[in-house]
């Protein structure tokens, strides 16, 4: 059973929908899209507080109006030590840009674990924020993503410009 004291969460829109932000002990632990794989039950999230999400929801909506590249929030990544390596490591994709699952293992000194990189990515608990939306498969191909492959293209179109 997860937890839920300390815990509060606030909805927010988005160019690709709703975005539920959750925080445990005021420190973003989630970012969570509508009918997102791996989202946890709502019952988890905690009380509504918009005022504790402010500064989150201040730079989502900067990212969005093509002001914001980089987010500067602090964050709770909970997962075990090798997930928490590849969420650390996709802060570190420029926004704009991609790589595929092979290099992102790579980096991380484990150039055979391509697929429990995905599985790591996919399990990502603070999409956007920490952009799994980066990775994509070895010849570019946009390959799953726990919000949806079209969510995906979306923000890789809008990171590259197409968007704004």
């Amino acid at each position: 059973m997860i937890r839920t004291d300390n815990r509060a969460h606030h909805v927010v829109d988005s160019p690709v929908g709703k975005l539920t932000l959750v925080a445990a002990d005021g420190t973003l632990t989630g970012l969570y899209m509508d009918q997102q794989r791996y989202r946890p039950p709502e019952e988890t999230f905690g009380v509504p507080d918009a005022d504790l999400f402010a500064d989150a929801e201040a730079q989502l909506a900067e990212y969005f109006a093509g002001g914001r590249t980089v987010f500067e929030l602090p964050l709770a990544l909970v997962g075990t030590p090798f997930q928490r390596r590849v969420w650390t490591e996709l802060c570190a994709i420029p926004f704009g840009e991609t790589i595929s699952y092979g290099q992102l293992a790579d980096r991380l000194g484990q150039p055979t674990a391509a697929r429990a990189v995905g599985l790591a990515n996919g399990k990502n608990p603070i999409s956007i924020v920490v952009p799994c939306h980066r990775v994509v498969g070895a010849t570019g191909s946009l390959t799953g993503y726990g919000g949806g492959i079209e969510r995906k293209r979306h923000l890789l179109e809008f990171e590259r410009g197409g968007l704004w």
